[in-house]
């Protein structure tokens, strides 16, 4: 589960409901035919820019931007270079039903007890995460769109409300309702880009670029792996995915278990 997405979201849903509650009655906020023209028209016209099953799939893929953790990336070194070892003792037989911390790398690992060779490796795994990008793009492309298009709806309910409030301008009573239209419309369409459709799009591509990463990595130790790279050449092979702050770490840690 990813706290920072859930705490985001739900403190900001939070923080509006309670300037609400505090303000006025929470019904004045409730409009049918506000809610009809942003979210109905929003879901409409985003559909209209894709496919029925882009459009669905984004909504699954959604749900990475909450509960999808990957594995931190020292650990999945020391687990690949724990595999490179196991591999050169034992041979890459010694890896099959092997629990692994990803799919991906599974399925690479298979590949190897396959015997297939490091260059078919790499071009299969290749074409695997280009896959895998081309989901998680789509998905955040759909949230963008619906990020752009709530506002514009948000915009049209208020010239609807507007022209409704300006042709009943002689009977006073008309005039509430109709501005509560053109004024509600705008405030869900900027609520709904703003506090749900972009962060979901946002974090959809730092999934996707850490994925990506991810998988990189994966690649990399495979068919090092496969060529039969020394354990030890491999994880400095893969010590460049880590960060500047993470490679001093390490370095410190190797310096003092040399030391020990």
């Amino acid at each position: 589960m990813d706290f920072a997405t859930l705490i985001g979201l739900v403190g900001a849903l939070m923080l509006i409901a309670s300037a609400v509650i505090l303000g006025t009655s929470p019904v004045v906020f409730l409009n049918s035919a506000s809610l009809l023209i942003v979210v109905g028209g929003s879901l409409l016209v985003v559909l209209a820019k894709f496919s029925i099953s882009q459009f669905l799939d984004a909504f699954k893929v959604a749900a990475r931007a909450f509960k999808f953790k990957l594995p931190e990336t020292q650990a999945s070194i020391e687990e690949l270079v724990e595999i490179a070892q196991v591999a050169r003792k034992e041979g890459v037989l010694g890896l099959e039903n092997r629990e692994l911390s990803s799919p991906f790398l599974a399925k690479g690992i298979q590949m190897l007890v396959d015997g297939q060779t490091a260059d078919t490796i790499k071009q299969l795994l290749s074409k695997e995460r280009l896959m895998t990008l081309d989901h998680n793009r789509s998905g955040a492309k759909v949230f963008n769109a619906l990020a752009d298009v709530a506002p514009a709806m948000g915009m049209i309910g208020t010239l609807i409300g507007l022209v409704q409030m300006l042709s009943n301008m002689e009977d006073p009573k008309s005039i509430g309702p109709a501005m509560a239209v053109a004024l509600l419309t705008t405030l869900y369409g900027a609520m709904i880009a703003t506090m749900i459709a972009t962060p979901i799009a946002d974090k959809l591509s730092l999934r996707m670029t850490e994925e990506a990463r991810m998988q990189s990595l994966y690649i990399d130790a495979l068919v090092a792996i496969q060529e039969g790279t020394n354990p030890r050449i491999i994880e400095q092979l893969l010590s460049s995915y880590l960060s500047p702050k993470e490679r001093a770490k390490n370095g410190e840690a190797t310096a003092e278990a040399e030391a020990g």
